[in-house]
């Protein structure tokens, strides 16, 4: 489907404001990727100055990679405490991530788990197609993890993590492993993985002899849990955004 431009007095917001606020520049900057023919909407690339569209209805991309232009939607970077479910409210009443949102004004979705003893980054959105699209195993979201492990690693550890190791419901590779400190009788690792089996990388070590004292997730794919403290939220900043959107795009 071709996009013309429409007059002046007919609905919706020009091309180039709207790619402004979504973070791509100022309204000149984005006047020129229009231009140079980056930009499409609805499948269809657009080159003509004054095309209006509608945030909250067309898709719009930037060299393909979708840009996000639906007002409200939110997106966020929570430090999960130990002890505490991932889900947004529990029968029981137990301590879950839902009681740390409850003055939002929006539902918000959060994108895969971690479990209860399982400290560190979740990402929450309102925007449920990339909360999904994100969890989907075709994308291979790479997570990153610290562990802190009884014992001292072997030096084949890391190979053999990265070979894979059989676990009950099948073979579990690592991305990558490295030692990052030792703590006495303790070794502080880092794991990275894509899957998100339950408790993979705590299966995964154990596998190799280092059973799990403490784990912490500290990325998601762009996204870094940097010196957010536990239990506190922090919105994503444009760049992460798009990055996200652009892993979407690129199936494993």
């Amino acid at each position: 489907m071709s996009v013309e431009p429409q007059p002046q007095s007919e609905a919706g917001i020009r091309l180039q404001r709207v790619l402004a606020a979504a973070g791509l520049g100022s309204r000149r900057s984005c006047e020129e990727l229009i231009a140079a023919g980056r930009v499409a909407v609805n499948g269809s690339v657009v080159r003509e100055q004054g095309v209006r569209v509608d945030p909250a209805r067309d898709a719009v991309s930037l060299d393909g990679v979708p840009v996000p232009t639906r007002q409200g939607l939110q997106y966020f970077a929570l430090n999960k405490p130990g002890g505490m479910l991932t889900t947004m409210e529990d029968p029981q009443g137990r301590p879950c991530i839902g009681d740390l949102v409850r003055d939002r004004n929006t539902r918000l979705f959060h994108v895969g788990r971690l479990d209860a003893d399982t400290e560190g980054l979740l990402l929450l959105t309102n925007d449920g197609s990339l909360a999904q699209r994100l969890q989907h195993p075709s994308f291979g979201l790479p997570k990153v993890y610290l562990a802190e492990v009884r014992g001292v690693p072997g030096r084949d550890v890391g190979k053999q993590l990265r070979a894979g190791v059989d676990l009950d419901d099948g073979p579990a590779q690592a991305d990558n492993f490295r030692v990052i400190d030792r703590l006495g009788g303790a070794t502080l690792v880092e794991v990275t993985v894509h899957e998100g089996r339950n408790h993979i990388v705590r299966r995964m070590l154990a596998a190799v002899g280092l059973p799990v004292q403490r784990l912490v997730r500290t990325q998601v794919g762009p996204v870094r849990l940097g010196e957010l403290r536990p239990g506190r939220l922090r919105a994503l900043g444009r760049d992460e955004v798009r990055a996200l959107y652009a892993h979407t795009q690129t199936p494993s």
